[in-house]
C-alpha cells in the first residue's frame, strides 16, 4: 500500500489541506489539547501586547498532524498581525529568503513548516535576521564585492519541525521559545470532532465520535479525516447519522482495528511473528519481507508501534513483545495456545 493512499498517515495530504483550513480554530480559546503549551503562550503574548513588542522566536516540534500550523495562525491571530506561510524545502537559496524578510512588516509573524530542511546558506542568512533583524547581502563579484546591511522590521519567526534533533545548534539557540506538542486523549479528540461535526453539519452521537477518536492514534488530523470518512459512510448505509455502532462498523471496513492499526501495520506484526518467530529481525530483512521500503517502515510504520509497545528495538533487530501478541490474539513464544491441553510427564 502507498504511504499517500493510506488513511493512518500523519502527514498532510491535499484532501486534509482542502478542509483543514475551514476546520482550523483562530483563538486559543477554542484550541483543544496541549493545555501547558497554551498557559505559557497565552501569557507570552499578554506581556508582548502589553510592551507593544513583537513575541520572541518559537520553535513548535512534535510528531505530524498535531497542529503546529494551527497554532501558527492562531498566534498571528491573537498578536493581531499578518501571517506568512512558507517550508523550508521551498525556500532554496537565500535570495528567496531574502525576498520573504524584506516583504515583511512591523510584528508581523513568519512560520516555516519543516524548518529542519533548510539549506546551510539559508540558515545562516537566517541567523541576523533572527538575532538583529538586519539582512546581510552581498553586491558585485571579485575585488568590487561589498556587503551591505538592510534593517528588517522586528518579526516573529515561528519555526515547525517533527525533528527538533535534526536543527544545527545555532539556529536551535536562536528561538527564544521551544514548545513540544504531545500526543492527544481520546477525549480532546472527542471534543476535536466534535467541532468539526458541527462544522460539517454532521449529525452525531458523543459515543460516535468517541469511537473514531479512539482510534485515532491521538492524532487531530487523523480524527477529521476518519471524520469525513465515517460521515461518507453514514450518508450512504444509513440515515446521515454517525453512532457507535455505525462508526465502528465504517472503520472495520476500512480495516482500522479499536487500536488504531491498519493493514499495512498489522503485515509488519504478522511477517514479524509467522516468518521470523517474533525476531530479531532487521530492519532490511523485514522490508524485503513485507515488500515495503525500509525507510517507509523505520519512519511511518514503526513510531506508533514503538508507542504501543508493540516492538522493541534491540542491537541484533526488532523483537515483538508480548502485548503485540496478545493484540493480535496470538501465543507469546513459550506460552501455550489457548485451549491446548497442559502435557503430563510419564516419569
Amino acid at each position: 500500500m502507498s504511504e499517500l493512499d493510506r488513511l493512518m498517515t500523519s502527514d498532510s495530504r491535499r484532501e486534509d489541506s482542502d478542509i483543514e483550513t475551514s476546520l482550523r480554530p483562530h483563538t486559543l480559546k477554542d484550541y483543544v489539547g496541549q493545555e501547558q503549551t497554551k498557559k505559557n503562550l497565552r501569557i507570552a503574548i499578554e506581556a508582548a501586547l502589553s510592551r507593544h513588542d513583537a513575541l520572541d522566536h518559537i520553535l513548535l516540534y512534535g510528531p505530524p498532524g498535531l497542529g503546529k500550523t494551527t497554532l501558527a495562525c492562531i498566534i498571528a491571530s491573537e498578536m493581531g498581525q499578518n501571517i506568512r506561510i512558507t517550508s523550508g524545502p521551498a525556500i532554496d537559496r537565500p535570495g528567496d529568503l531574502a525576498s520573504i524578510l524584506t516583504n515583511l512588516t512591523q510584528g508581523d509573524v513568519l512560520f516555516i513548516d519543516e524548518i529542519h530542511r533548510l539549506s546551510r546558506a539559508v540558515e545562516e542568512v537566517l541567523y541576523s535576521a533572527m538575532e538583529d533583524y538586519a539582512l546581510d547581502i552581498m553586491i558585485g563579484k571579485g575585488p568590487t564585492a561589498r556587503s551591505i546591511r538592510l534593517d528588517l522590521p522586528k518579526f516573529t519567526l515561528v519555526g515547525a519541525t517533527t525533528r527538533a534533533g535534526m536543527l544545527s545548534a545555532p539556529l536551535r539557540d536562536r528561538f527564544g521559545i521551544n514548545y513540544r506538542l504531545e500526543m492527544y486523549t481520546t477525549e480532546e479528540l472527542t471534543r476535536i470532532t466534535a467541532r468539526s461535526a458541527h462544522i460539517l453539519k454532521v449529525d452525531f452521537e458523543p459515543e460516535g465520535l468517541f469511537e473514531i477518536a479512539s482510534r485515532s492514534r491521538g492524532t487531530p488530523r487523523i480524527a477529521n479525516r476518519m471524520l469525513k470518512r465515517v460521515r461518507d459512510y453514514a450518508q450512504v448505509r444509513s440515515d446521515g447519522k454517525i453512532t457507535r455502532a455505525l462508526a465502528r462498523e465504517a472503520l472495520d471496513l476500512l480495516d482500522v482495528d479499536p487500536l488504531g492499526l491498519d493493514r499495512v501495520d498489522r503485515n509488519v506484526i504478522m511477517t514479524m511473528m509467522d516468518k521470523f518467530g517474533g525476531g530479531p529481525v532487521g530492519l532490511d530483512t523485514l522490508a524485503a519481507a513485507t515488500g515495503e521500503d525500509a525507510g517507509t517502515i523505520g519512519d511511518v510504520y514503526e513510531p506508533y508501534l514503538l508507542q504501543l509497545g508493540f516492538i522493541m528495538r534491540t542491537p541484533r533487530g526488532r523483537v515483538l513483545t508480548q502485548a503485540a501478541y496478545d493484540h493480535m490474539g496470538r501465543a507469546f513464544p513459550g506460552q501455550k495456545e489457548p485451549n491446548e491441553p497442559e502435557q503430563t510427564s510419564l516419569l
